[in-house]
């Protein structure tokens, strides 16, 4: 909408009026206010900062308490590994148990399940490589690389999510002896600046981001891309850190990536082909399109009750996998990017 407005950078926004904007079809006073706050502030992606303390805090998404999981389980685990962990041969994963081994807990509201995460680790890594889940979030990610023997970097702009993370990266020392000698590195910082990882130095990337004021994560974190209300000025920042995955990731090497559709208060909202659209623009090829099924799906994230909406209740999401080429493969030929233009 605002792009159709004439409005294609923050700069332009940052020039607007604010009743020119509130005038627009689905914006109002609050959407428009929203907006200005997050334009009208000097954003500077800051640079990552490495925590290596493991002391865990409290942690508080969307007034839920998240406490460390030795009390969450009363110190009890299930199982350093799963029992029933089968590899995935289909494009549709559906996972009813979404897996509670190790440390993994269901607190962090929009974690993805470690089924999930191994499958991706199993299929696109190996043992020894160096995955990168910049939106860690919960610290599924590291937890998995971590039993599986992968290394591991983890970034998130919400300090309390590294809290979190380094959390479940520590296991008794019993069960440390059973797993693989990894290393797993935790830093505050902005996907947008990737500043203190290598070119072409990344196995695997591997992320479930926030995406479209869904789940507000950092309320008072500036440049937090989760409290961004509008679609074209999140997926304008967004490129940006498709840009840096381009860069940090070996050639040949894959990135995959989790994310769902949404409606707004009149139609369906398809977020994940704007995304899809931005990866190819930026030199990816896609790998795979996978149909993650949605479980405990009782209301849609915006729309309330399934049987007071006027729309299809949303049971899924798209698992992109998308590849870095080689050098000297043919963008052009490898790529579907001009389906789209």
């Amino acid at each position: 909408m605002l792009k159709e407005a004439g409005y294609n950078t923050i700069e332009d926004l940052r020039n607007s009026d604010f009743f020119d904007i509130m005038k627009l079809p689905g914006f109002g006073y609050v959407t428009t206010c929203s907006l200005y706050l997050y334009i009208s502030k000097d954003i500077v992606y800051q640079p990552m900062i490495e925590i290596l303390d493991s002391k865990a805090e409290d942690v508080v998404v969307e007034n839920k308490k998240i406490v460390p999981w030795e009390i969450y389980k009363k110190g009890k685990i299930s199982g350093i590994q799963p029992s029933d962990f089968k590899l995935e041969r289909t494009t549709v994963w559906s996972f009813p148990d979404r897996g509670d081994w190790a440390s993994h807990t269901p607190q962090y509201r929009g974690n993805w399940s470690p089924r999930v995460v191994r499958n991706i680790i199993e299929l696109y890594s190996k043992p020894g490589d160096l995955v990168l889940d910049p939106m860690v979030g919960g610290g599924t990610t590291p937890v998995e690389c971590m039993l599986t023997g992968r290394n591991s970097i983890s970034i998130d702009i919400n300090q309390g999510a590294i809290s979190i993370t380094r959390n479940r990266l520590e296991l008794p020392e019993s069960m440390k002896k059973q797993i693989p000698k990894t290393v797993h590195r935790t830093f505050i910082g902005d996907v947008r600046n990737l500043d203190k990882i290598a070119d072409e130095s990344i196995d695997l990337i591997a992320t479930h981001p926030p995406y479209a004021n869904i789940i507000k994560y950092a309320p008072s974190v500036d440049g937090d891309l989760s409290q961004i209300n509008d679609y074209d000025v999140f997926f304008s920042e967004f490129k940006k850190a498709i840009k840096e995955f381009h860069r940090v990731l070996k050639p040949g090497a894959y990135c995959s990536i989790l994310m769902g559709d949404t409606h707004n208060r009149s139609h369906f909202v398809p977020i994940t082909a704007r995304l899809m659209f931005d990866f190819l623009k930026e030199g990816f090829v896609l790998k795979e399109d996978i149909i993650k099924k949605e479980w405990n799906c009782e209301s849609d994230r915006n729309l309330g009750k399934y049987s007071n909406s006027s729309f299809l209740l949303t049971m899924h999401e798209h698992l992109f996998v998308f590849r870095k080429l080689n050098k000297g493969e043919g963008a052009l030929k490898n790529s579907s990017r001009s389906f789209f233009e």
